[in-house]
């Protein structure tokens, strides 16, 4: 694609993701303050516990975050075909779908905790590990309604909103942590307990705000005229949010689960090398969700303009930001190999030397993988704009699941290699889904059926 064609989509493309960026950054901010926090109250055993939660935990909010991911391109191809009515629909059975699953998935936290024994963790990780899940888990349902607003409000260009709150609830989380955990101000020292509460206080407010700007919000008003009842599933409608949300649900838990259970094998190894899973995952994740904003803008550009008809615009938009991540996660990779000895220590100033040694090699790992990590979610944000989400759900079930993890485990197990096999085998998996998504993205949008037209389109 020429490179004049690559500039003018390189502002709108950024415009959309820079508020997505930190917002999915706070996401993941919540876990990095914990596990820093957390870190500080000293040995390796309170680290490697939220370890353990993260990768329990994160597996079941990514499928309710994927749910909620279905909303997006349906609202902006309905926006670029300036359907008001189809929108105020998509608004309330959205909302009212992300809250059910919210419920759901809080209510799985009760039934998780049983089965931690049965990970074949640490004794004492999984005691410290047990009260701490069941709170995060009761997060998920204010978590799950800030999605469906802000899943909604995204899909009309409107990024800047959910950024601005994901950003109060990583202040608030940060400051009810320092409170919480080491007992200031006349608070309960709870240790790492605190963190959890924390978590779940920020999630809260998160949510009520996001809801008070979509229902107060002047822009927003011909969407809620429509609205009829805020308390009615339109079967149709809701079809399309499951046929698409769904798929993605699925997607992200077989990424992330891959993720998780490669998490669960190294706590095999330990808890010095549980812990030095957590630091170089938890800066991994960083690099990741910053690549994830832009595959949300991808999702909105190319929905909208399929959803106005411009095929050939969708397709360049797709592959603008394919162009931005490579960039962006090389120069990443970059800054991972120069400062991997380093960022140990940020978590812990008086770090293990062995969790430092074993971190700073897992980040070298990392780095290699940026590329891979970033082009794959890119290609599956371009892919949900194409609204093409159940055949890229099928390669990252096959890539982490019949790839990456055997492979990890033979390497890991069975050459010995320990943690360092296990993230061989994550570097396979994604380069896979990396390689085929941006095949099929470059196959189908080329073939994308066409919509009606609109005169308007927010972007």
């Amino acid at each position: 694609m020429p490179l004049a064609t690559i500039r003018q989509h390189i502002k709108p493309t950024l415009l959309l993701a820079y508020p997505v960026v930190l917002s999915q950054l706070g996401h993941v901010m919540v876990n990095v303050c914990n596990s820093v926090m957390v870190g500080r109250l000293g040995g390796s055993l309170p680290l490697a516990a939220v370890s353990l939660n993260i990768n329990v935990s994160t597996v079941v909010m990514v499928l309710g975050m994927g749910l909620s991911m279905g909303i997006t391109p349906l609202v902006a191809a309905a926006n670029g075909e300036g359907n008001v009515r189809r929108l105020g629909e998509l608004l309330v059975n959205g909302v009212l779908l992300s809250g059910l699953g919210g419920l759901l998935l809080s209510a799985l936290g009760f039934l998780v905790t049983p089965l931690l024994p049965y990970f074949h963790q640490p004794a004492a990780v999984v005691a410290l590990t047990t009260p701490f899940i069941r709170v995060i888990f009761l997060s998920f349902f204010p978590l799950m309604v800030f999605q469906g607003f802000r899943q909604f409000a995204e899909g009309l260009g409107l990024t800047r909103q959910a950024m601005q709150l994901s950003i109060l609830a990583n202040v608030i989380n940060a400051l009810l942590c320092y409170v919480l955990i080491f007992g200031h101000f006349g608070a309960p020292a709870m240790g790492m307990m605190g963190a959890a509460w924390a978590t779940l206080t920020a999630r809260i407010i998160m949510a009520v705000l996001m809801g008070a700007y979509v229902l107060r919000a002047e822009r927003l008003r011909p969407y809620r005229e429509t609205i009829t009842s805020w308390f009615h599933l339109r079967g149709t409608t809701l079809r399309h949010l499951l046929g698409l949300g769904l798929p993605i649900g699925l997607q992200m838990m077989c990424e992330v689960g891959a993720f998780s259970f490669s998490g669960i094998m190294i706590g095999w190894l330990g808890a010095a090398a549980m812990a030095a899973h957590q630091i170089a995952i938890n800066v991994s994740s960083v690099t990741y969700m910053a690549a994830g904003g832009v595959a949300a803008a991808a999702t909105i550009r190319v929905g909208n303009l399929r959803g106005l008809g411009d095929a050939e615009g969708a397709r360049q938009a797709g592959f603008t930001a394919y162009a931005l991540t490579f960039v962006f996660m090389a120069m990443m990779g970059l800054v991972l190999i120069s400062c991997r000895q380093l960022i140990p220590y940020f978590y812990n100033p008086h770090q293990d030397p062995t969790v430092v040694a074993q971190a700073a090699t897992l980040l070298l790992i990392a780095a290699l993988f940026q590329i891979s990590d970033g082009l794959q979610v890119v290609g599956l944000g371009a892919l949900r704009g194409l609204q093409d989400v159940k055949v890229p759900s099928l390669v990252a079930l096959l890539a982490y699941w019949v790839v990456a993890l055997p492979l990890g485990y033979g390497l890991g197990f069975g050459l010995k290699l320990g943690s360092l096999g296990v993230w061989i085998g994550l570097l396979a998996g994604l380069t896979t889904v990396a390689v085929v998504l941006l095949w099929r993205f470059r196959q189908h949008s080329a073939v994308v059926p066409l919509m009606n037209e609109a005169p308007v389109v927010v972007r």
